[in-house]
């Protein structure tokens, strides 16, 4: 029993002195630790929602993350602005279209393009510049606003396009991204043409 007990002092008094040297070490490094210091402040944290959805905390109170508000901050980085469905409706029947002042860039590829696309809508994939750039940029230089749209969504065929045109000499102040892109513009049963540009051939909206 003495025996015992003269093992767990033993072992208490490294430790104890285990502790101090390791306190004392510490305390005279330049890369040591701060007892009082907090490690983890309470700023902003990304926090993830029962929804699975990203949302940014501040303190307590926890906020969703705007998906479109994203785009818009990203576009903003690369100089472009952003405009949303309303505004795309407006500039669609704006008086202005019919003369090409205003106009419609579709970024997605033959396939889509062909199967249904804003009327009107000029057709530019990035990936080929060289195949549309000679029909399309005389246009777009003379246009005041130039929307140009994808699939919307993660598509971002639209923003790549639009700086594929500003490299191309088309003025960016009046280059626009359609965040929405085509599939917020049928989902609000805007008409919709097939086939080639002014082919005349539309969709009947969906009832």
């Amino acid at each position: 029993m003495r025996k015992t007990n003269a093992v767990v002092l033993e072992a208490l008094l490294v430790a104890a002195l285990g502790l101090a040297l390791a306190l004392a070490a510490n305390a005279l490094s330049a890369r040591g630790l701060r007892l009082n210091r907090n490690y983890f402040p309470g700023g902003e944290k990304p926090v993830v929602g029962h929804s699975g959805t990203n949302s940014v905390a501040t303190g307590s109170n926890a906020a969703p993350v705007d998906p479109l508000e994203a785009v818009r901050q990203r576009l903003q980085r690369n100089g472009l602005k952003m405009v949303r469905s309303n505004e795309v409706a407006e500039l669609f029947r704006d008086p202005r279209y019919e003369p090409g002042l205003v106009l419609f860039i579709d970024a997605r590829d033959d396939q889509h393009y062909v199967a249904g696309h804003i009327p009107g809508a000029w057709h530019f994939h990035h990936y080929r510049p060289e195949n549309y750039l000679p029909e399309v940029l005389p246009a777009c230089l003379v246009a005041q606003q130039i929307v140009v749209y994808c699939g919307g969504g993660d598509c971002e065929d639209s923003e790549f396009a639009a700086l594929a045109l500003r490299e191309a000499s088309v003025p960016g102040a009046s280059l626009f991204v359609y965040a929405g892109g085509f599939t917020e513009w049928t989902n609000h049963g805007q008409p919709v043409e097939i086939g080639a540009r002014r082919s005349g051939q539309l969709l009947k909206p969906k009832p």
